[in-house]
């Protein structure tokens, strides 16, 4: 049997649902549950900048379900699609006016889904010009009262693993929000460089091959998700199938660092975002982000930011590094 629902008639039907629903949902953080009569799952919705939403979609249906979506306006939208029908390709939704669609879902599949939700003019925050504007390459994606544009690029293995890191994510409070805040980006960045790579603006490494790059990337976002606890050179060549001198050399022409760098950078970066937003003191952010000798931490800190850990901690403003 196949379901069909106009676009109003959906909403109705997860508003009713989330009304009944006995979750508790958090201030910044709130969980819409399937309609039983449809299937089973959720969507979870957490703002993790202002107008920046993140969406998680766990869902799955009984029957056949169509969904009527007549023309809007539309905000500029990032998907990935960890399982599900489209799973090989990312979705980049351009800001402007979407033309009336109807959404398919079929019975029995389960999908996965990672969405970000934002005004196009954010971009301009995350990726700025030099004066402050959205980049010209990425103009396209701000249409305004124009048709949207719309592009799907063939999804990267490092796209899927920081999705799930975001799905993921095994921490709570401050704590799990600095965490979306550096992973949130860093996805945003995946994505558009996908898109400057289909269209000839970005050169990859003539000596580095495409699968090489891949596993350059995937290195990266291991190195992300055990800030606190890294594996060495070796363990992490091994882990993606390069050899130890490909993987040193490939952080060197892809990022311009060598691997302890990159890491150092990426803990102090952590470190710093804990200490203006947490209460934790210096040695708890320490131990997080993998240091157990508070002086090995503060000079690697004053080394990046160019104050110590404890005067960012009363808050004093960085002089180096951002």
């Amino acid at each position: 049997m196949t379901i069909t629902l106009t676009s109003r008639e959906w909403d109705e039907l997860l508003a009713e649902a989330e009304m009944s629903s006995l979750q508790n949902p958090k201030p910044d953080e709130f969980i819409r549950q399937m309609p039983r009569l449809l299937g089973k799952g959720y969507e979870r919705n957490i703002e993790v900048y202002p107008k920046l939403l993140l969406t998680i979609d766990d869902l799955e249906y009984h029957d056949d379900l169509l969904v009527k979506f007549p023309e809007s306006n539309h905000p500029l939208q990032f998907s990935v699609d960890i399982l599900g029908v489209n799973a090989d390709n990312t979705l980049i939704s351009g800001a402007g006016i979407q033309r009336s669609w109807i959404e398919e879902n079929p019975k029995f599949q389960r999908s996965v889904f990672v969405n970000i939700h934002m005004p196009p003019e954010l971009l301009a925050t995350f990726f700025p010009t030099a004066d402050g504007e959205i980049p010209s390459e990425f103009s396209f994606l701000a249409k305004g009262n124009d048709w949207q544009t719309m592009l799907q690029p063939k999804k990267t293995d490092a796209i899927n693993s920081v999705a799930q890191q975001i799905i993921n994510c095994p921490y709570q409070g401050i704590t799990k929000r600095v965490f979306l805040q550096t992973k949130v980006p860093e996805l945003l960045g995946l994505h558009l460089t996908s898109i400057l790579v289909d269209r000839g603006g970005v050169q990859r490494s003539p000596r580095l091959k495409p699968e090489t790059v891949s596993r350059i990337y995937h290195a990266m976002d291991i190195l992300h998700s055990r800030v606190e606890n890294p594996p060495s050179i070796l363990e992490l060549a091994q882990l993606v199938g390069v050899s130890h001198r490909t993987l040193k050399r490939g952080f060197r022409e892809l990022f311009n660092t060598t691997v302890f760098g990159y890491l150092t950078d990426k803990r102090m970066e952590q470190a710093e975002q804990l200490l203006r937003n947490s209460h934790l003191t210096v040695a708890e952010v320490a131990n997080l982000v993998g240091y157990t000798h508070l002086g090995h931490f503060a000079a690697a800190f004053k080394h990046k930011f160019g104050i110590l850990p404890s005067e960012c901690l009363s808050g004093k403003k960085c002089l180096t590094g951002l």
